[in-house]
């Protein structure tokens, strides 16, 4: 995910959950693909379909495995990351929808992150995301969720979210459920992505 410009800051409330920072369209390598700490699997690829297991335990390994991700969401750049997204299958997301300039960031660590409530109020962003690189479309999700999970150092951790967070938090988790944006979709749209993306999948083995 990638942290939107002041561009795409505009009065229609639309924000992008993640993207590349390359120009597909004029035929540009996706150039953070190769600084990454962890190399980001792109759609389609089974992996990212399928449901993460839950973390019984933390342990240091995972704790590396959070940096890894943080290091590799703000290199991308992005706003949030999930496991599945660099393979692994296991109910881990990290992000940080801190944008302004100036302000401090504002890193988040979630094991086993669910929703626990969620406001009757929807709104609509224009997602995007990094496994999906250079695509983007509107999607209706509750304006306000709760969310509980487990901390970095394994103390359990309760927050409600509104605005670009609920959304970036609700895209986070369907990862872990081995759901994607473009689900949200008509099967034409969701296609038609589908199609680009193993082009792009095509182009980036010939390079």
């Amino acid at each position: 995910m990638r942290r939107a410009g002041p561009d795409l800051r505009v009065a229609a409330r639309k924000a992008v959950i993640g993207t590349a920072s390359a120009n597909i369209a004029q035929g540009q390598s996706l150039s953070y693909m190769g600084r990454m700490k962890r190399q980001i699997l792109i759609h389609p690829d089974p992996r990212l379909k399928k449901v993460a297991a839950p973390l019984p335990d933390l342990s240091d390994e995972l704790r590396l495995l959070s940096d890894d991700m943080l290091e590799t969401m703000y290199d991308a750049p992005g706003i949030g990351l999930a496991a599945p997204q660099i393979g692994i299958l296991q109910r881990l997301i990290v992000l940080d929808c801190v944008k302004e300039d100036g302000e401090a960031p504002r890193p988040l660590v979630m094991f086993n992150p669910e929703i626990i409530a969620a406001s009757d109020e929807t709104q609509s962003y224009e997602e995007g995301c990094l496994s999906i690189p250079e695509q983007y479309a509107p999607v209706t999700r509750p304006a306000e969720v709760t969310a509980r999970w487990m901390d970095r150092d394994g103390r359990a951790q309760q927050e409600t979210f509104g605005g670009l967070w609920a959304i970036c938090v609700q895209h986070e988790i369907d990862h872990l459920d081995g759901k994607l944006f473009i689900d949200y979709l008509t099967p034409m749209k969701r296609q038609m992505i589908t199609r680009k993306m193993q082009k792009l999948k095509r182009e980036m083995a010939r390079d």
